[in-house]
C-alpha cells in the first residue's frame, strides 16, 4: 500500500469509514492495474534503464512479452530524469522514456531510487521481478525488497571482472582477449549477485565500444529471457554461481581527462586500447602541429597498431614525430616514443568533420604533420602569440 505521507502528492484522494480505506490511485498504477487485469497470470515485469543500449533491451523484453505463450509482461517502465542535452542544452527524454512513451507504457522517472514518492509507487504496483539494464542509479534496499522474485541485472563484463560504472570499456582499455555479459541478481554492494547466466566473447583488439556495448546487451537480454521460466519455478536457485569476491576487479567510471593520449610516454597499443575504449563518449585525441600554424587537438577515431616488421612501419618509426602515409595511403603512420607505430584510419580536427587517413593527407597539400606532448603544443601556442 502507498506510503500515507506522500499520497497527497501521488494524488490519491483517501476517504476514511469504518475499516475502509477507499484509494484513488495515480494514473500510473491505474494505467499497470487496467494492463495486467486481463493477463493476471503472467508476471509482472518493470523494466529500468535510460541509454539507447538499455532502450534495445525493453525493445527485445517487450517482443518476447508479446508471444502468445509468454511467461511475463513489461508493467512498468522506469528512467532517468529528461537531462539538458545538445549545444542548445534542450530538455530531452532518455532513449527508454522515449520508447515507454512511444509504446504507451506506464513510465517513472524519479530523480534517484531513493525518491519516497516513487519507491510508494513500486510498493503499490508489486511487481514480480525488476530488471534494470544500464539504468544508472544506486538502488537501496528498500527498492531490491519490493519485487517478490528480485532484481536482474544485465552487465556488460564477466562478473566478478570489472564491477562499477565503466565494465567494457575498462575491458577495452585493459587489451583484454575476452570479454562478455553476465545476468546477476542484484544485492546491495555492487555488481555482487549471484550469477544467473554468463557468456563470453573473444576480442579480436578491433572492437569499439559503442558497437560492441550494444552488442553484449542485446545477448545479455537474451539470455535473460531465456532464463526466466527458471526464475518463475524457483530451478535457477540449483545452478546460481557465487562470485568470488577475491577474484574482483573494479571499473572506474571514465572520465574526461582521459581522453588525451599519452604519445610521449606510451606505446601504440596502449593509445590503440584507448581509442577503442573511448570511441564514442570521450573520445581520444592527441596535439596534431600541421606545417607552421598553431597545434591543434586532433581526435583520433579510428585505429591500429602497425607490424613492426613491415619496412613501412619501421620508416614511420624512425621518422621522429612527423607523421607518413602508409602504402596505400589508408593510415597515417605516428612514431611513438618507444619505437612503435600507430596507425590512424579515421580522424577529426577541430571544426572538421571525420576524415579518413588519405582525405587528411591530401588536406596538408604538402605540409609536414608532426604530434606533440602536452607540454610541447602549449610551449608552441605561446611563441606563435
Amino acid at each position: 500500500m502507498f506510503c500515507p505521507l506522500v499520497l497527497a502528492s501521488l494524488g490519491i484522494r483517501a476517504t476514511h469509514r469504518p475499516h475502509t480505506l477507499l484509494l484513488r490511485r495515480p494514473r500510473a498504477v491505474r494505467l499497470l492495474m487496467t494492463a495486467t487485469s486481463a493477463a493476471a497470470e503472467r508476471k509482472r515485469v518493470v523494466f529500468l534503464g535510460t541509454p539507447d543500449v538499455a532502450a534495445r533491451s525493453l525493445e527485445l523484453l517487450l517482443a518476447a512479452s508479446a508471444e502468445p505463450q509468454s511467461s511475463f509482461e513489461v508493467a512498468a517502465v522506469v528512467s532517468q530524469p529528461p537531462a539538458k542535452t545538445g549545444r542548445k542544452m534542450k530538455l530531452t527524454p532518455s532513449p527508454v522514456h522515449a520508447l515507454a512513451a512511444e509504446r504507451s507504457l506506464p513510465l517513472f522517472t524519479p530523480p534517484n531510487a531513493k525518491d519516497e514518492e516513487f519507491l510508494c509507487a513500486l510498493e503499490e504496483l508489486q511487481p514480480d521481478l525488476m530488471i534494470t539494464a544500464a539504468y544508472g542509479c544506486f538502488l537501496p534496499q528498500r527498492f531490491l525488497d519490493i519485487s517478490a522474485f528480485g532484481t536482474l541485472n544485465v552487465h556488460p563484463s564477466l562478473l566478478p571482472l570489472y564491477r562499477g560504472a565503466a565494465p567494457l570499456q575498462r575491458c577495452l582499455e585493459a587489451g583484454d582477449a575476452v570479454g562478455g555479459v553476465t545476468v546477476a541478481f542484484t544485492v546491495l554492494k555492487m555488481d555482487a549477485g549471484p550469477v544467473l547466466r554468463q557468456q563470453t566473447r573473444e576480442l579480436n583488439g578491433d572492437e569499439q565500444f559503442p558497437e560492441l556495448l550494444m552488442e553484449m546487451f542485446e545477448t545479455g537480454t537474451e539470455l535473460l529471457i531465456d532464463a526466466l521460466p527458471s526464475v518463475w519455478d524457483g530451478s535457477c536457485q540449483a545452478t546460481l554461481s557465487a562470485q568470488d569476491d577475491d577474484a574482483a576487479t573494479k571499473a572506474a567510471k571514465v572520465q574526461r581527462e582521459e581522453a588525451e593520449l599519452d604519445l610521449g610516454g606510451g606505446s601504440a597499443t596502449t593509445a590503440h586500447n584507448r581509442v577503442r575504449a573511448f570511441a564514442g563518449w570521450p573520445g581520444c585525441w592527441c596535439w596534431l602541429q600541421l606545417g607552421d600554424a598553431p597545434p591543434v587537438k586532433a581526435k583520433l577515431t579510428r585505429t591500429r597498431v602497425a607490424d613492426e616488421s613491415a619496412d613501412d612501419a619501421a620508416a614511420a618509426s624512425s621518422s621522429g614525430r612527423a607523421l607518413a602515409l602508409a602504402p596505400g595511403g589508408k593510415a597515417a603512420q605516428l612514431g611513438l616514443a618507444d619505437g612503435s607505430v600507430l596507425e590512424v584510419l579515421q580522424l577529426t580536427l577541430p571544426g572538421k568533420k571525420p576524415v579518413d587517413a588519405k582525405a587528411f593527407w591530401n588536406g596538408l597539400n604538402g605540409r609536414e604533420a608532426r604530434w606533440l606532448t602536452s607540454a610541447e603544443a602549449e610551449e608552441a601556442a605561446n611563441a606563435a602569440k
